[in-house]
């Protein structure tokens, strides 16, 4: 493995970097906080410019097919500056999916939307007091007369749901097994057809999300991807290593404002840095972050080397994840009172450490995933 970006690589991500300072200012993320729908708009139409909503998209359907290292460093921007988009749930995963299971009209009709920006997909996974595995899914898709299914159930954390054109949710056939993870659909609902009912959900990050409850949705046949779990599971192997990206951005600006912050900040004369203890609570976070990266950059290295990533992408989000909320405590406890105040940027990111850590896997799973590669490698 390589660890020195090419020129490139150092572009992009510079662009992305000048992309975020300009359009999505912290300013912009705190007055998007719980907004039911809205996302920067400029940032949007300027990502779309530069192939950011097609990085992972074939390019005959739009796409730049970017490498998942690639999209790792835009990640990782993303996550410095907090971007409050629906970018990770319509191309990352909704696009993916389609990408890989979708038939040749269902791709040539969606992924240009997709890839350009000018359609919104979300994604309808996590079901209430269910698991994040494939028995987790329970919402039911019964055949309908003259073809198509009938949709019941209900979904929770669904991003972007009002200003979704389409949500790709995941259901089980009816007849087929209640845990097997085979029988598993993915079916294209339009977030205002009739028996949907939205409900906005308030998180500790105070981003996007809804609960969704579907009684009786039709759902056209043109509309129904098959694929099974198997296909849900490899987009999210991708998805983790990104949203692991997203973390180490986001922990890696949190050490640099608060390594400027204790060295300007002054008690009894000195510097904060200067106190010991202060001091090597910083040396732990730099370290960490510094690992977090670079089992991020390998987990991608190795995706697009060919190389099996069933242990080292769960093992990059884990870590990842531990590390940003781990920071990002750590700089509450040296901005003390400051920090838990909304004029400061700390309690943005703290905030949203414990969010970006449950989400798309949490701990306990990720830990299972890594637990088998473990376990059966003895």
């Amino acid at each position: 493995m390589d660890l020195d970006f090419s020129e490139e690589q150092i572009l992009l991500r510079d662009t992305v970097r000048d992309l975020c300072a300009k359009h999505v200012p912290l300013d912009t993320v705190r007055a998007l906080e719980n907004d039911p729908e809205r996302y920067p708009e400029d940032f949007w139409k300027q990502a779309a410019q530069l192939g950011l909503h097609g990085m992972r998209l074939p390019e005959e359907h739009g796409g730049t097919d970017m490498t998942l290292l690639d999209a790792a460093l835009v990640y990782a921007e993303f996550g410095r500056a907090l971007v409050p988009s629906p970018h990770f749930a319509s191309t990352v995963l909704a696009g993916q999916v389609i990408a890989a299971a979708g038939s040749a009209e269902q791709r040539e009709r969606w992924l240009p939307r997709i890839a350009s920006g000018a359609g919104v997909f979300t994604v309808a996974w996590l079901e209430p007091e269910r698991s994040c595995g494939p028995k987790g899914v329970r919402a039911r898709a019964v055949p309908a007369e003259g073809g198509g299914y009938r949709l019941s159930g209900a979904k929770r954390h669904v991003p972007y749901a009002r200003g979704a054109e389409r949500v790709l949710v995941l259901a089980r056939e009816e007849g087929s097994g209640d845990e097997g993870p085979g029988d598993i659909a993915f079916l294209l609902v339009d977030p205002a057809a009739e028996g949907v009912r939205l409900t906005q959900q308030l998180t500790v990050a105070s981003d996007t999300q809804y609960r969704m409850d579907f009684q009786d949705v039709p759902v056209a046949q043109d509309s129904v991807i098959r694929g099974g779990w198997s296909v849900w599971d490899a987009v999210l192997h991708d998805a983790i290593v990104l949203a692991a990206a997203q973390s180490c951005g986001a922990a890696r600006r949190t050490l640099e404002f608060t390594v400027d912050y204790a060295l300007t900040r002054h008690q009894f004369d000195k510097p904060l840095g200067a106190f010991q203890a202060i001091a090597h609570y910083l040396s732990d976070a730099v370290t960490a972050i510094d690992g977090a990266e670079t089992l991020v950059w390998e987990a991608a290295w190795a995706r697009d080397a060919g190389r099996s990533t069933a242990k080292l992408a769960p093992m990059a989000k884990l870590f990842a994840g531990d590390t940003f909320r781990d920071v990002t405590a750590t700089a509450q406890q040296i901005f003390g009172g400051n920090g838990f105040t909304v004029e400061f940027d700390t309690q943005l990111y703290f905030r949203r450490a414990k969010q970006w850590q449950m989400a798309w896997w949490d701990a306990r799973y990720l830990e299972e995933l890594i637990a088998v590669e473990v376990l059966d490698a003895a």
